[in-house]
């Protein structure tokens, strides 16, 4: 059964404390609230949809050579339900980057010869997560993984990144919500990789907690702790769940564009339902 970990939400600001960074150090997670207002995340979530609908209408599949996550909603309606490098066509998802606030968060990011950056144009650019429960939905959870999984995929070293999640609706046990296991960004790399199957597991753990966040919170964890997202219990409306994420990255720069293949890692990303 997952645990209520009672643990101190924090204020974004453009200096970390000193308690938010040893917090984040024991964690692994960390949590803003109201990094915009829920009215603004709904603006949001609105234009995002704008924007899904034209793919749906062109039939696209793939942007830099990351694929697009669809579904049918319990209208009938399909739906994108993971969209890469959402910074690049709306623009007031682009907008959110450009707050000074976030620069803050690179204390929780050991200093490399590389610059700390948000990945706006690496990896998988801003992705904008929407799942629910339904018959023909494409995603209604993630099994468990850890994000710097995806750089051993590719060969590479497993430099430490964060994952920057902004919600646009409220995430709780009514729609599935985010667990995570708190300090295992401290586990070895073989831990790191392989304490479950990445993606395909998605069996509780006794050790796991649920980070319940509102709509405009924000909430970053480092690439190396494991976390899953559950399985709303409900179907239809009240199973909705919306976040985006990015990458805020340390390690050698590697750009995409329109010409990019797809990684390997996302054959096992398009095993997630």
């Amino acid at each position: 059964m997952t645990k209520t970990l009672n643990y101190p939400k924090f204020t974004l600001k453009e200096k970390a404390s000193q308690e938010e960074i040893d917090f984040f150090n024991q964690y692994g997670f960390i949590h803003y609230t109201r990094f915009i207002t829920p009215e603004h995340a709904a603006k949001v979530a609105a234009a995002i949809d704008v924007k899904s609908d034209e793919i749906v209408a062109k039939q696209l599949d793939k942007i830099n050579g990351i694929p697009i996550k669809f579904g049918i909603d319990e209208h009938g309606k399909k739906v994108v339900q993971r969209f890469p490098y959402t910074s690049w066509h709306v623009n007031e998802v682009a907008a959110l980057y450009d707050d000074p606030r976030l620069k803050s968060l690179e204390v929780f990011l050991p200093n490399t010869k590389y610059p700390k950056r948000i990945g706006l144009k690496e990896k998988d650019g801003v992705v904008a997560n929407h799942y629910f429960n339904a018959q023909e939905s494409g995603y209604k959870q993630l099994g468990w993984h850890t994000d710097v999984a995806r750089e051993f995929a590719l060969g590479g070293k497993m430099y430490t990144m964060l994952n920057v999640g902004i919600y646009l609706t409220n995430s709780g046990p009514v729609n599935g919500g985010l667990r995570a296991i708190p300090g295992t960004h401290k586990d070895g790399s073989f831990k790191v990789l392989f304490r479950k199957t990445q993606v395909l597991d998605t069996s509780e753990d006794p050790n796991e907690v649920m980070i319940e966040a509102e709509a405009g919170d924000l909430c970053v964890h480092d690439g190396r702790v494991w976390h899953r997202v559950a399985m709303s219990p409900h179907q239809g409306a009240l199973s909705h769940r919306r976040v985006m994420y990015v990458a805020y990255l340390c390690g050698p720069a590697d750009e995409r564009h329109e010409n990019s293949k797809t990684p390997f890692y996302h054959r096992f990303l398009g095993l997630a339902k």
